[in-house]
C-alpha cells in the first residue's frame, strides 16, 4: 500500500511515517524543509517539499497513492483565530479535495480530544458528547475540520478520524519541555488540589491505532474514535514522575485554581501585545487542562479497530525522558 503522511516533520506524523516504513509501506512525505524529515528520507521515504496551504501542490501529492494519514495541523491551542483556520481547516479542504480528484481510496485524519474541553471535569467521554460551542478557536477549527472530513464520504472517500489525548514518548514537545523548563525555575505550580485525573495515549499506541485505521474494513469506516491508553491517572503524579526522571526539582507549591485562572488571562492580554504575540507561559485554558479531570471512552476503538493500548504510560514518559535527555546534552 502506497501512503501520504502529512506532517511527517512533526511528532506524531514523523513517528507514524517511520512506523509505516517499518510495517512494509511504500511512504511519501511532504514538508516546507527537506532536514525535517531527513531521517525518513534515509530509510526509504520518498520527499516532496512544498506548503500545505497550497492546494495545487497538495494534489501533486496524492496522485498514485492509496490512502492519506492527514497528521498536519496547529501545533498548539494558541496562536491567532485566522492562522488556526489555515493550518487545521484550509488545510484539510486541500487534503480532501485532492483526496477526491485523484482518487484516493481511504482518508485517515488525526483530530485530538481538546474538541470535548468546555473547561469542566470530565470523565469517560464518548465520541458523542462534543459540546455544542467551542470555547476556544482551536477546538472549532478542529471540530471544522473533522465536518470537511465526513463530509466527502458522500462522495465515495472512505474516513476515519481519531481523538488522542496528551500523546508522548520521543519526539514529543508539546506539554513536558516546556514544564520542564519553567520548573528548573521554579516557576510551576500545582493548580487545584492536584489530584485531577486525566487520560494520555503512548505514541507508539497511537501508531497502531493509525495502522489499524488504515486496515479497517466495513462497520469501522466512516467513525470518530478516542484512543488514549485507557488508563486515566492524576495529572500531577504523571509531571513529577518526569520532572523527577530528569532530576529536575518536583513540584510540590500550589496556587487556587481562580488565580491561575486570572493570570492566565492577563499572560494571554501581555503576549497579544507583545510583537509575534509568543504563546503564555500559563493560559486561561492552561490553567482549566491543569486542574480538571478529563478522561475518555475508548470502547468504540476497542470494539471496531481492535485496538488494545500496550504500551503503559511509564514506558511512554520513560521514552520521551530518555529522548529528551539525548537533546539536551546535544545542545548544551
Amino acid at each position: 500500500m502506497k501512503i501520504l503522511v502529512t506532517g511527517a516533520s512533526g511528532f506524531i506524523g514523523g513517528r507514524f511515517a517511520r512506523f509505516a516504513l517499518e510495517q512494509g509501506f511504500d511512504v511519501r512525505v511532504s514538508g516546507p524543509r527537506a532536514e525535517g524529515v531527513e531521517h525518513l528520507v534515509r530509510r526509504g521515504a520518498e520527499f516532496i517539499p512544498g506548503d500545505m496551504t497550497d492546494g495545487l501542490l497538495v494534489r501533486d501529492l496524492c496522485v498514485d497513492v492509496d490512502a492519506v494519514v492527514h497528521c498536519a495541523g496547529a501545533a498548539g491551542a494558541w496562536g491567532r483565530a485566522q492562522d488556526l483556520h489555515r493550518d487545521n481547516v484550509l488545510v484539510t479542504e486541500n487534503v480532501v479535495e485532492a483526496c477526491l480528484k485523484q482518487r484516493v481510496r481511504r482518508l485517515v485524519h488525526l483530530s485530538c480530544a481538546s474538541l470535548y474541553f468546555d473547561g469542566r471535569s470530565h470523565v469517560g467521554l464518548t465520541e458523542e458528547q462534543l459540546p455544542k460551542r467551542f470555547k476556544y478557536p482551536y477546538a472549532a477549527t478542529k471540530n471544522l475540520a473533522e465536518q470537511k472530513v465526513f463530509g466527502a464520504q458522500e462522495f465515495g472517500l472512505e474516513v476515519i478520524a481519531l481523538r488522542p489525548r496528551f500523546v508522548t514518548g520521543a519526539g514529543d514537545m508539546s506539554l513536558f519541555p516546556r514544564l520542564l523548563k519553567l520548573q528548573r525555575k521554579g516557576r510551576v505550580a500545582i493548580v487545584g488540589n492536584g489530584l485531577n485525573k486525566v487520560d494520555f495515549t503512548s505514541v507508539q499506541n497511537l501508531n497502531e491505532a493509525l495502522l489499524s485505521s488504515l486496515l479497517a474494513t466495513g462497520s469501522a469506516l466512516g467513525k470518530a474514535y478516542n484512543i488514549s491508553n485507557g488508563t486515566p491517572i492524576p495529572l500531577w503524579d504523571v509531571i513529577n514522575y518526569v520532572m523527577r526522571q530528569m532530576n529536575v526539582p518536583q513540584v510540590t507549591r500550589y496556587r487556587g485554581f481562580g488565580l491561575s485562572y486570572s493570570l492566565g488571562a492577563l499572560n494571554e492580554a501581555g503576549c497579544k501585545l507583545w510583537p509575534g504575540q509568543p504563546e503564555p507561559a500559563l493560559s486561561r485554558l492552561g490553567a482549566q487542562m491543569m486542574d480538571k479531570d478529563f478522561t475518555l471512552d475508548i470502547s468504540r476503538a476497542r470494539h471496531y479497530l481492535d485496538y488494545t493500548p500496550n504500551v503503559s504510560l511509564w514506558a511512554a514518559l520513560d521514552e520521551f525522558c530518555g529522548w529528551w535527555k539525548a537533546q539536551e546534552t546535544t545542545y548544551r
